[in-house]
């Protein structure tokens, strides 16, 4: 069990837990849970951490079948400039690996952002914090056990 199932279950909001194949994920783990899961992409979310210009990790999360619009992420965290962040300090600082970083259980509670588009469906799908593992759940869930904001940061 992950620290993200784990802190769902700990909360005792609903859920469901899915796995798919992620050793079969030709074009990204998040289009490939999207096609194996029978699930339109824009219901997949991406949990990405960036970094701003006062050097502060962030969590974006956005559907996978779009891009993150850095200068959007910016402007919702209220800085300047947003970069991706690097995928050692990302692995050291969330507890995950790339391909597998949830928005949930992360070591370091990192402010987060979640685009407004996850509004638009009753649940979302987000990394259950490995490879091959998913987690639906609605967004105002998500939301609320991250302290995140709904942003428009989607460029797509």
């Amino acid at each position: 069990m992950t620290p993200a199932i784990k802190q769902l279950e700990a909360a005792g909001l609903p859920h469901k837990v899915l796995r798919y194949e992620s050793d079969r994920a030709i074009s990204g783990y998040g289009i490939d849970a999207s096609e194996q899961l029978g699930v339109p992409a824009q219901r997949v979310f991406k949990t990405l951490v960036a970094e701003t210009d006062a050097h502060e990790l962030i969590v974006a999360c956005v559907p996978v079948s779009g891009r993150l619009h850095m200068k959007s992420l910016a402007t919702a965290a209220g800085a300047k400039k947003a970069f991706m962040a690097e995928g050692a300090q990302v692995e050291k600082t969330t507890g995950y690996v790339l391909g597998g970083v949830s928005p949930l259980g992360q070591k370091k509670a990192l402010r987060s952002f979640i685009d407004v588009s996850a509004q638009d469906f009753d649940t979302i799908f987000v990394s259950g914090g490995r490879r091959g593992l998913e987690i639906e759940l609605a967004p105002a869930t998500l939301a609320t056990l991250t302290q995140a904001t709904f942003a428009p940061l989607n460029d797509s």
